[in-house]
């Protein structure tokens, strides 16, 4: 049976077609939206889309799918906050342009040094570490929770850089050279030092993150670790650290409350998920149009809840468009890590794989009231700096282990 595959050529154009047909839908809502402003914010987008996605299909740089993905998350996150407010859009779109930069630079910097990062297993380690204790000491509190720093007018999150070294330390644990690496009682060694940074979090009151991190965990220990005894006591712990959390943090008791019902206190704690309900319900199978909703009555429409204000839009379809997304997304990062032969990599690209699983898996449950809401972000979408740099720079370490599987000579995942 012959299946057609939808070739990353034929996509980008997908993606242009996209763009400027939202745009267009933007200014015939509002005649005066039109202008200098606008013009810049449309050119920028279909500029930086099509350049990277044409740089990976030329250079033939590894995958041709996951930049495409990325950049049609973007693009759809970036005209709806555009939508919702133009300052926050021109801002994002400048933090997309810096998070392309950043995929490149991590990717051909692997290229020209990608041998020797096995062996810096506790570098990675003391990183981490310090950039949770410098939030803790020096954070400021957003949400009940530490987990920004300020330098001026500049804000940015310490703990999503601390993802990368978090990632790369677990694959140097299981395939470097370090004095606990034969020791009997290495995964246990190893369910310490990772605790201890969830202590870090829980000091915080950041336990959104801490999840992704246990997330992340959960998944190399279950696929690199033989003896499956550590995985178990693993599942323990993160139960009782769940427990722990809602006994400790008045603002996780909050979360829960108003999971388990809203509508007690719609007007006050429960007027966001509310409103994000509200707005589900209101788009229905194709939305109300670009423009025709009303996204800005839900708190961080443009942030943390920017997926039920698209679903408002643009529809139940796009809402299951970019579940999709991610899902591919996801599968490539498996295929990634299964095809690739140098074990550090494939630990590697298994950890950012389900970094961006879980993180899609936590923020959408969330706004859908499926689980209790953790304020992380959406990769790519949601607005903001850190998150997206992170993301783009977690995507170019993905894109470098697509093309280096680890042979001896430069191969594709296809």
């Amino acid at each position: 049976m012959n299946t057609k595959v939808l070739k990353p050529s034929h996509a980008k154009w997908l993606i242009f077609l996209f763009q400027i047909l939202s745009l267009s839908l933007i200014f015939f809502i509002n005649t005066e939206a039109l202008g200098d402003r606008m013009i810049f914010f449309l050119g920028g987008l279909i500029l930086l889309a099509l350049i990277s996605n044409l740089l990976i299909e030329r250079g033939r740089l590894g995958d041709k799918y996951l930049l495409l993905i990325a950049n049609m998350l973007v693009s759809i996150a970036l005209i709806m906050i555009y939508r919702i407010d133009p300052y926050y859009g021109e801002r994002q779109l400048i933090f997309y342009g810096l998070g392309l930069i950043s995929f490149f630079a991590v990717y051909f910097f692997l290229r020209l040094t990608g041998g020797y990062f096995e062996k810096l297993t506790y570098f990675y380690y003391a990183i981490t570490v310090v950039l949770l204790i410098i939030t803790l000491i020096f954070g400021i509190s957003l949400g009940g929770a530490t987990n920004w720093l300020r330098i001026g007018s500049f804000q940015f999150q310490p703990a999503e850089m601390a993802k990368l070294s978090f990632v790369f330390f677990l694959a140097a644990y299981y395939t470097g050279d370090h004095p606990f690496k034969k020791h009997k009682y290495s995964p246990y060694i190893l369910m310490g030092l990772v605790y201890f940074l969830i202590g870090l979090f829980f000091l915080q009151r950041e336990l959104g993150t801490a999840a992704v991190f246990m997330g992340v965990f959960f998944s190399v220990q279950l696929v690199f670790e033989k003896d499956k005894k550590p995985l178990m006591i693993n599942f323990l712990l993160a139960a009782l650290g769940l427990y722990l959390g809602y006994k400790l943090f008045s603002h996780v008791r909050v979360r829960f409350e108003i999971w388990q019902d809203p509508w007690s206190d719609v007007q006050g704690k429960g007027y966001q998920i509310a409103q994000s309900l509200f707005a589900l319900a209101a788009g229905g199978l194709f939305g109300k149009g670009i423009g025709l909703g009303r996204p800005t009555t839900i708190p961080l429409s443009y942030s943390d809840f920017i997926y039920p204000a698209i679903i408002e839009e643009m529809g139940i379809f796009m809402g299951i468009g970019i579940l999709f997304l991610f899902l591919i997304l996801f599968y490539r990062g498996l295929k990634i890590a299964m095809k690739q032969r140098q074990p550090f990599y494939r630990v590697v690209s298994l950890g950012i794989a389900m970094l961006f699983a879980s993180q899609a898996f936590i923020v959408i449950g969330g706004v859908l009231k499926l689980i209790p809401m953790t304020g992380i972000t959406l990769p790519f979408m949601a607005y903001g700096g850190s998150s997206m740099l992170v993301s783009f720079m977690l995507l170019g370490v993905l894109q470098y282990t697509s093309e280096y599987l680890g042979s001896g000579e430069e191969d594709h995942v296809q």
